[in-house]
């Protein structure tokens, strides 16, 4: 029989976050993260947890895990000393990128600057052509010289990235097995395996990340999966991949530039859950933490999806800015608004808040642990929205008076503000940040952002989302159970999954139904033989689409395929289906022009369960608060006593009026006087502006 407890982890900037579920019953641990050696506070939350559940790691079935540890690793630039291996007269791509300029007006602007040092990007003479025919032969002996090169520069990994190695992997793999015999402990990385797509720059620069985090990752979970042995766990681990999948540990290892949004990607999850149970398909979900705050949108239960992400953008929210990563992602807005962002005064005595952060060490002045500035945690204890004595479940003590001396001194004596009211010009300023961050990302998306639902979660979003929801105009804010761990509970719900995409060019007025259908063949045996593993004998379903345009655009519209063979007769139906696609993105098709596929993808997964729509909660008494708190409103200038409720003593069917506290171990939330709430049928705090 298979156990059924589970343990999700999730490592962020401050916080690692823990949650145990064993059938209907949850627990969950926030303890600070151990910035330098991160399994120690996942090792440590664990057997907090377990104690608390009177459980063993031999107890545990399934251990799920998502970590920031390859994010940081690129932004921090500490990853392994990595070389990079091109074709002959290509060294240079990863500088002339794709010649765009993200801010064209600025004469001074700032590219992001390259994992690899030029002085370490070689080439090797050899060329494939467009069809994977060999034009020039691989130089061995330019190889094997090229080995003893590496070994002297003392470099650590390899990225190699030759011309057109999508459509023929075969001079890549033969580098590979040359350099792997010359140097067995060095790492290689094959943008054939990582990225087999067309454009060169996307395509190198994922190769090269991968290879630059691959030591790091693996020294990192091979680590984990050692103490967790040692610790007698016999279970299986898995790894959030940025898709929202789960991948066994192997495969992580293999690919962890996979990894770089596991987090937010288990938050996305978690809200779109949230959603479903409340019957709202279209949903804003909202994840502030002590790091950084995301914005997702979530359309008809479902998280939206992108094939590219940029990490370390030198412009914080230009898109072009950063280091292309090309790998499936849940599409979300990352701002540098946490509960650890520090706030200051700028040159014109504006109030600032982040992207810089006091995460973990020394973290908020109110932390005691040697913090001087203040974040934004310090301004909501001076406000009175959270409790100081027990904040993270009481296993942080805070200090108010550090939190009021650093407000002061930072900001509210550079503006003449009490500090009651400079406290509040950093809440309402972080509150602007998401704000204006929601409304960007919904207008990208073609969405009308005042039309969702928010769903706050995370450590600091249910502190700020009343506000938030007042400023964008929302009209409901879901604040759902173990809001504080989000992201750990989404974890718990992502399917096992493995995506594929490979670059193939096909007309389709030349369309060999033949050819494709055999490469997509290969292409599910291998995303079967990776998902199987973690599968654990559940069934699997799959999901293959191509990536078509018009011949002459530059982007390309995402297009089902039917789960067969593809023959010449698909060719008009795949051409209605792209029109018809295009025609609801555009308005309108362009008729009888030439369409060409660039890419296909092979998605197996296992099946995803959503949940069903609660009914209705019935009526409960007027609950009684647990106290008062003072709380201070900025718009009023006044400090008032705002009840204060404990949400595991709110049953279903609850209802009171704003301004309120709800108080939990991992969060709390602040409902403001714009807003009446009531606790629906899942537990939910359901938050309803008033009318006007």
């Amino acid at each position: 029989m298979i156990n059924d407890l589970r343990i999700a982890v999730d490592i962020g900037g401050t916080f690692t976050d823990v949650v145990l579920e064993e059938g209907g019953r949850r627990i969950t641990r926030k303890l600070l993260t151990t910035p330098q050696r991160p399994e120690e506070a996942v090792l440590d939350g664990v057997r907090l947890i377990l104690d608390d559940a009177g459980k063993g790691f031999g107890d545990v079935g399934v251990f799920v895990h998502g970590t920031t540890l390859a994010t940081n690793a690129v932004i921090e630039r500490r990853g392994a000393r990595t070389a990079l291996i091109a074709t002959e007269g290509f060294r240079d791509v990863l500088d002339i990128a794709n010649e765009s300029r993200y801010d064209q007006y600025d004469l001074g602007i700032e590219k992001p600057r390259p994992l690899v040092a030029r002085a370490m990007r070689f080439t090797i003479p050899e060329r494939m052509d467009v069809h994977g025919k060999v034009r020039l032969a691989l130089d061995e002996d330019a190889v094997r010289t090229l080995a003893t090169k590496l070994k002297a520069e003392g470099i650590e990994s390899v990225a190699v990235a030759f011309m057109h190695s999508y459509v023929n992997p075969a001079h890549e793999r033969r580098v590979r097995e040359i350099l792997k015999a010359e140097l067995p402990d060095l790492w290689v990385t094959l943008s054939s395996e990582v990225c087999p797509e067309v454009r060169e720059y996307e395509r190198t620069s994922t190769a090269v990340a991968n290879a630059y985090v691959q030591p790091l990752m693996d020294s990192y979970l091979a680590r984990m999966q050692a103490a967790l042995a040692a610790e007698k766990f016999t279970g299986t681990i898995y790894l959030v991949t940025s898709g929202g999948g789960l991948t066994a540990i192997e495969t992580a290892r293999r690919f962890p530039v996979r990894l770089v949004e596991s987090g937010p990607a288990g938050g996305a999850i978690f809200a779109a859950q949230v959603a479903a149970r409340a019957g709202e398909p279209r949903a804003l979900s909202y994840d502030m933490g002590g790091t950084t705050a995301k914005i997702c949108l979530i359309d008809d239960y479902q998280p939206h999806t992108a094939r590219v992400f940029e990490v370390d953008r030198a412009a914080r929210f230009l898109k072009g800015s950063g280091l292309p990563v090309r790998i499936p992602v849940i599409e979300m807005v990352e701002i540098g608004a946490g509960g650890g962002s520090i706030a200051r005064l700028d040159a014109l005595k504006r109030v600032t808040v982040g992207p810089e952060s006091a995460g973990a060490e020394p973290g908020p002045a109110c932390y005691g642990r040697g913090g001087l500035h203040p974040a934004v945690t310090d301004a909501n204890v001076v406000l009175g929205t959270i409790d100081p004595a027990h904040f993270a479940g009481g296993s942080i003590a805070l200090d108010i008076d550090a939190a009021r001396g650093a407000i002061e001194r930072d900001v509210a004596e550079g503006i003449g503000l009490s500090t009651e009211m400079g406290a509040y010009a950093v809440y309402e300023m972080v509150s602007e940040n998401m704000a204006s961050a929601a409304r960007v990302h919904a207008v990208e998306r073609g969405s009308v952002v005042n039309q969702y639902t928010l769903i706050a979660f995370g450590g600091g979003a249910p502190l700020h989302a009343a506000r938030v929801a007042e400023k964008i105009g929302v009209q409901r804010v879901i604040v759902p159970p173990n809001a504080g761990v989000g992201s750990a509970v989404g974890f718990l719900a992502a399917p096992v999954s493995f995506e594929l995409v490979r670059s193939r060019y096909m007309r389709l007025d030349a369309f060999d139904g033949a050819a494709a259908s055999e490469m997509l063949e290969e292409m599910s045996r291998e995303a079967t033989a990776l998902v199987a593993p973690g599968a654990r004998g559940q069934s699997t379903f799959e999901r293959r689409v191509a990536f078509m345009r018009y011949v002459g655009q530059g982007h390309e519209i995402m297009v089902t395929l039917p789960q067969r063979a593809l023959t010449m007769a698909d060719t008009d139906a795949l051409r209605e289906a792209y029109e018809r696609d295009y025609g609801v993105l555009f308005e309108r098709h362009i008729p009888n022009a030439a369409i060409e596929i660039l890419s296909w993808s092979v998605q197996v997964s296992t099946e995803a369960k959503r949940p069903e729509v609660q009914g209705k909660a019935g009526s409960a008494p007027v609950p009684e608060p647990v106290g008062r708190r003072p709380v201070f409103d900025g718009r009023s200038g006044k400090t008032a006593d705002v009840p204060v409720y404990r949400r595991e003593k709110l049953p279903p069917g609850s209802i009171f009026n704003g301004p309120a506290i709800v108080a939990e171990d991992e969060t709390s939330t602040y409902v403001s006087a714009s807003f009446a709430a009531h606790i629906d049928a899942s537990g939910c705090i359901v938050m309803d502006r008033k009318a006007a």
